[in-house]
């Protein structure tokens, strides 16, 4: 068990930060700032705040929100929208969806076309940060990487292989899952 600099001990751990505590913070974040740039700078100060296990947490419960958005009709939405989206593409997406906040997330889990509400053509929807801020805080905090303080072991882990319903190469079928964002992005 290692100390941190506050000399206080640290324990691996697998527990999720609590939902509404999560969103609370991205909410505030979204509140508080102008841009993505901001708003990482923002979580990172928010988030060292937090316990070193809370701040696992943040990390962990980022990651979950990651896997339950892992979803080929996801990745249609992500493919429109940011004209590609490559495996990185579509985490850096769904980073960005986790950013936007519960409602518009949870929406865009159930039904991907949705985000025809949120979106706007010209822009990138992808937000690579926020994976980091739960990393930098903590060694901000503890000096220590956040890696090793995971419980690996017992963590949850829900990233299925996904099939696509949608191809590449056939626009129509990309239309079918998302006939907003395509008339929006691609008919343009």
């Amino acid at each position: 068990m290692a100390q941190s600099k506050s000399q206080t001990p640290i324990e691996k751990t697998s527990e999720l930060l609590d939902e509404d505590r999560y969103w609370s913070l991205i909410q505030q974040a979204q509140d508080n700032t102008e841009d993505l740039d901001e708003m990482e700078e923002y979580l990172v100060e928010e988030v060292e705040k937090l316990s070193p296990k809370e701040m696992v947490g943040f990390y962990l419960r980022t990651h979950y929100f990651l896997d339950k958005a892992y979803t080929s009709e996801l990745w249609c939405a992500a493919y429109i929208i940011n004209g590609g989206a490559s495996d990185d593409g579509f985490e850096y997406f769904r980073l960005w969806l986790i950013s936007a906040g519960k409602d518009i997330y949870h929406k865009a889990v159930s039904n991907p076309d949705s985000l025809a509400d949120v979106v706007e053509t010209g822009n990138d929807y992808e937000f690579e940060g926020l994976t980091y801020v739960p990393i930098t805080a903590f060694e901000n905090k503890t000096e220590l990487d956040l890696y090793d303080y995971i419980d690996e072991e017992n963590v949850h882990r829900a990233n299925p292989d996904i099939e696509l319903t949608w191809e590449e190469e056939e626009p129509e079928s990309q239309k079918k899952i998302c006939p907003k964002l395509y008339e929006m992005f691609v008919e343009d």
